[in-house]
């Protein structure tokens, strides 16, 4: 068995962008016998194999993933990957040269650890986002810690995101027994859905196989964000769609249907809310109502049973 494999999942992806991040892994310090690489093509438009040249890896592979979604691709990757450690990277990710190493000297030294990820994720801006969105930009999975944090209860200050998560092999196996049971299934990013927490799921799985959660500020890497993705109507849409997905994956790990913001309990606090803000604050607040309203009509078109099952084994 390998000692790690890097999964990219991408979707047409820009191809300036792919590009830097295949550079980027091109020139880790981790000797490349050490590692694979695969290339997950998620039904792109266009396919990767045909414009993409991983020959220059000894261990790269390209892999077709016909169903649409990143919680999809990322189940194939983990299904075609060898290594005991499983570092999944999005196509505008680059990394750290040392940070496949250092990735690999973390879970070394913390055997308790089932998933750890960057603690510096620093923005590469296409266009500087304008002063009434900059509330909204850790958003974007965007960190900067200065010291680890780690923990084995789910708090998001030790919970590593989707951009340069690492996994252990067994975190991962029993991650995607569980999706394949689970009714409330968080599909990650679909089409033109901005749905995520699909990555988050894999360190309520860590914890509730007995591991922790960490992130580093040695794991470095630059998300590249193009122009579109600072707009305001882009970063409204996101956090609803990130405030949807965190009740989702905390409902379904821990119960507790969020209120229904207009009814009998909530709705005078709702309306005082929005009458009291004004501007992006209001729309801010308005776009949370919004994603408890979603997240409450999932949840009730779906049963916990079955990860009721889970969680009881």
């Amino acid at each position: 068995m390998l000692e790690l494999s890097v999964v990219i999942c991408a979707h047409n992806p820009r191809p300036q962008h792919l590009r830097r991040v295949l550079e980027a892994l091109r020139a880790q310090t981790l000797p490349k016998e050490q590692w694979e690489l695969l290339l997950i093509d998620n039904l792109s438009s266009e396919p990767l194999m045909t414009q993409w040249d991983l020959s220059w890896h000894p261990n790269g592979r390209h892999i077709l993933e016909v169903e649409l979604g990143l919680s999809a691709a990322r189940q194939s990757g983990i299904c075609e990957s060898s290594g005991s450690l499983l570092v999944f990277v999005d196509d505008d990710n680059v990394l750290d040269p040392n940070y496949l190493s250092i990735a690999r000297s973390i879970g070394m030294e913390w055997p308790k650890l089932g998933t750890w990820g960057s603690g510096a994720t620093i923005p590469e801006f296409e266009l500087e986002p304008a002063e009434s969105v900059k509330a909204f930009l850790p958003c974007l999975s965007l960190r900067d810690v200065d010291v680890a944090r780690w923990g084995n209860v789910s708090a998001w200050e030790s919970t590593p995101w989707g951009a340069g998560l690492c996994v252990r092999s067994e975190i991962a196996a029993s991650y995607c027994r569980l999706k394949d049971r689970s009714a409330l299934k968080l599909t990650g990013r679909k089409g033109t859905s901005l749905s995520s927490a699909d990555d988050v799921e894999m360190s309520y799985v860590a914890r509730h196989d007995g591991f922790g959660t960490g992130v580093f500020p040695e794991l470095k890497l630059i998300h590249l964000i193009p122009k579109e993705r600072v707009s305001s109507d882009y970063l409204f849409k996101l956090s609803q769609a990130v405030y949807a997905s965190s009740l989702l994956v905390t409902y379904k790990w821990g119960g507790g249907l969020p209120n229904n913001p207009f009814g009998p309990r909530d709705l005078l606090s709702t309306v005082k809310n929005l009458m009291a803000r004004r501007g992006s604050d209001r729309r801010r607040y308005f776009t949370y109502v919004l994603a408890v309203i979603e997240a409450r009509r999932l949840i009730a078109g779906n049963s916990s049973k079955e990860l009721a099952r889970y969680r009881a084994t």
